[in-house]
């Protein structure tokens, strides 16, 4: 039987890149049976909310989605469908791996790095109110409970993985409450780890260092807010967020995400990048144990992108997003 999953083509340039995905997916030989929901924008007049229940339970019964970018207002408009989804689902863990490609043009060619960030609390619980006028409170909320998690899911991907070593990152100069004890719960989950490196970092130390010589670390434990700065920080250090995969992950389900934004300057031109999801697309089929199929989609897509003939334009090419998904299902 196909396994069901969970599609949530997005906005914006969401459904054309969620399209090129599904047919490579499709042609890889996946066997997937997508049930397509939609949220964000497209849905807020409908349901007075991004997220509607039909797409939650779906995805709590499929336990995997794939999703193209959702649009998040600044400032103004509904809550962000991204962070409902991560607390509704109790998607802890977002990781991101971050990996020099042959055949992008970027400032280091040995880059090899996961970024794990919690996902559920800090200063994005969303709790907040004004106090008086001109005057806002933002409220950080750091518990042992997540902490102690999301490092012990670090170390566990990490051992997994073959990698060396967990560099866990704060600001506990500062914040010795909260971020002191979101250090203190890695370092004491550390000590079940003895064969993994452990250290710490400043975060804005660790901003610096990225900079000058990324090639020094490893798997990256952060908080909310330190983790999605810096995710997109060294996502810059490749090629940018076209090119990196997102993945939310909880006990029970999985959503898989192209980490970029829905860009609306170019929706319905045929123009945008797949490559985010396609490479998230790539961690949900490993998440499903079928690493061959995985495997050949990599492969292909690094083929194609070595030769250099068939690229998107914020590649250096001119081809369209159909134009790309084809080359690669040609290349399988």
């Amino acid at each position: 039987m196909p396994t069901k999953v969970t599609l949530i083509p997005g906005d914006g340039i969401g459904p054309e890149i969620s399209e090129a995905a599904v047919r490579i997916i499709d042609a890889a030989g996946a066997d997937i049976d997508w049930e397509r929901h939609d949220a964000g924008m497209k849905v807020f007049a409908d349901f007075g909310k991004p997220v509607p229940d039909s797409l939650l339970e779906s995805i709590r019964r499929n336990g995997l989605a794939l999703k193209g970018p959702l649009t998040t207002f600044v400032g103004k408009g509904f809550a962000s469908a991204n962070v409902t989804l991560r607390k509704e689902l109790d998607l802890y863990a977002n990781v991101r791996p971050v990996r020099t490609l042959a055949g992008i043009k970027s400032r280091y060619d040995n880059i090899d790095l996961i970024i794990v960030r919690e996902n559920t609390e800090d200063l994005y619980s969303g709790i907040e109110h004004i106090i008086a006028p001109g005057v806002t409170e933002s409220i950080k909320v750091i518990t042992a409970l997540a902490s102690e998690r999301i490092a012990r899911f670090a170390f566990e991907y990490a051992r997994k993985r073959g990698r060396q070593k967990v560099t866990v990152v704060h600001k506990a100069n500062i914040m010795k409450v909260s971020d002191g004890l979101f250090l203190d719960s890695a370092r004491k989950v550390s000590h079940e780890y003895t064969d993994i490196q452990f250290d710490d970092c400043i975060v804005d130390a660790l901003c610096m260092k990225l900079v000058m010589t990324p090639e020094r670390f490893d798997v990256l434990l952060l908080s909310n807010l330190y983790g999605d700065i810096v995710s997109d920080l060294a996502a810059g250090l490749v090629g940018g967020l076209g090119v990196v995969p997102g993945a939310n992950l909880g006990d029970k389900c999985a959503v898989f995400e192209a980490v970029h934004g829905s860009a609306p300057d170019i929706a319905g031109k045929g123009i945008a990048n797949p490559l985010a999801i396609i490479f998230s697309g790539i961690l949900m089929l490993r998440r499903m144990g079928k690493d061959d199929i995985a495997d050949r989609i990599r492969n292909a897509a690094f083929a194609v992108l070595k030769r250099g003939e068939i690229r998107t334009a914020d590649l250096g090419g001119k081809a369209t997003t159909l134009e790309f998904a084809e080359a690669i299902v040609r290349e399988l």
